[in-house]
């Protein structure tokens, strides 16, 4: 190969070419790679905090369940603890308004009887008196007077 002035002329249009396009060229297109390299760290990075974001949330979602469902179950059980207050005190009450029925219902049994001890004291008195009443105008002997008072006996 001979070197002559075509192959000098084209090594230093080269040179000129190189220079230039390190000089222009070269420059954005490293700034425009930097840049794609910059956006594609930045978006992993943002990928990454989304990730750890999403975690983060479940977790928080999680606990935040786990709260609703033990204040639910608290809640649940007070309305068990107020239903059994509830049924403690309705029973409480129905025994207290049975002892006062029963109370009232013995005490009107026992009105009753003492009017029927009154009615049948009176009916007594009336026997007797009827009988004494019989004895004295039958006043025969000592004999009438026993049959007689059998017989009042026997009829109460």
């Amino acid at each position: 190969m001979e070197i002559n002035a075509t192959f000098l002329g084209q090594a230093v249009a080269f040179l000129i070419f190189a220079v230039i396009c390190m000089k222009y060229v070269w420059p954005p297109l490293l700034g425009a790679i930097e840049k794609r390299q910059k956006e594609i760290a930045d978006g992993l990075d943002s990928a990454e905090k989304a990730k750890k974001s999403l975690e983060l949330s479940n977790e928080n979602a999680k606990e935040t369940i786990r709260k609703a469902r033990a204040e639910a179950q608290k809640i649940i059980d007070e309305a068990n603890k107020t239903r059994s207050q509830i049924i403690d005190k309705a029973s409480t009450e129905a025994q207290e308004e049975r002892k006062k029925i029963l109370d009232l219902a013995k005490s009107e049994i026992e009105a009753e009887k003492n009017r029927a001890r009154e009615s049948l004291r009176s009916e007594v008195i009336a026997l007797a008196v009827d009988g004494a009443q019989k004895i004295i105008d039958q006043k025969i002997d000592e004999t009438t007077d026993s049959q007689m008072l059998k017989k009042i006996a026997d009829s109460l």
